[in-house]
């Protein structure tokens, strides 16, 4: 009898990560071809059906987890990691959905900025993952991990200056302040996320030496 393929969580993981990059291709995308917000709705059912095709690749972690007799890394990080990469697309889908119901009149240039480091911080998740089942071994992993919270504290700074813009040069226009105050707050949580998943690689690579 044929010996049953083991479930390889690593590659879940990849495709994941994977489906965070194109996720935040597709806000960049949604910002570089704005017209109105109303013109969203056809880019809301994009972003959805990556962050439902990452939903059920969830399910089968947590299906297979449960009846592993060994999981490569505690169960616990097992589903830990998988809820941290599913908060980023969850995030990031959060972004284009406040867009369209805030209605949104047109994109600042700061915002494609924020986006352009967000997808910066899901490649180098998506890198790091990639190298993530070599974890014990590889010589880059660390570095990898790194540049994660490097993008991380770059989309810190970013937030501080366009937050201060918005109430410099936008003090006249209240709505304006109030959308974008909390717009960019969703933004800077989706590279919150992707550090978040970042520092529980590192955790686990820690627990696993």
């Amino acid at each position: 009898m044929a010996k049953k393929k083991k479930y390889d969580y690593f590659d879940a993981y990849e495709q994941l990560s994977d489906l965070a990059v194109q996720e935040a291709s597709v806000l960049i995308r949604a910002m570089e071809n704005f017209t109105d917000a109303a013109s969203l709705k056809a880019v809301l059912e994009e972003a959805h059906e990556i962050e439902h095709a990452g939903d059920m690749i969830n399910h089968e972690i947590y299906k297979h987890v449960g009846g592993d007799f060994m999981p490569p890394i505690d169960r616990e990080d097992v589903v830990l990691l998988a809820q941290h990469l599913d908060n980023i697309l969850d995030e990031i889908e959060d972004v284009l959905q406040y867009l369209y119901m805030f209605d949104v009149h047109q994109i600042p240039e700061d915002a494609l900025r924020f986006a352009t480091i967000i997808k910066k911080s899901c490649k180098a998740v998506d890198a790091a993952m990639e190298d993530f089942r070599n974890f014990k071994k590889s010589k880059t992993f660390k570095q990898l991990v790194i540049d994660v919270s490097d993008y991380e504290e770059q989309g810190d700074v970013l937030y501080m200056e366009v937050i201060r813009n918005l109430h410099v040069n936008h003090a006249d226009e209240p709505m304006h302040v109030l959308k974008w105050s909390r717009l960019y707050a969703f933004m800077e949580s989706c590279c919150d996320a992707c550090e978040h998943t970042a520092d529980l690689m590192s955790t686990i690579l820690l627990k696993n030496m």
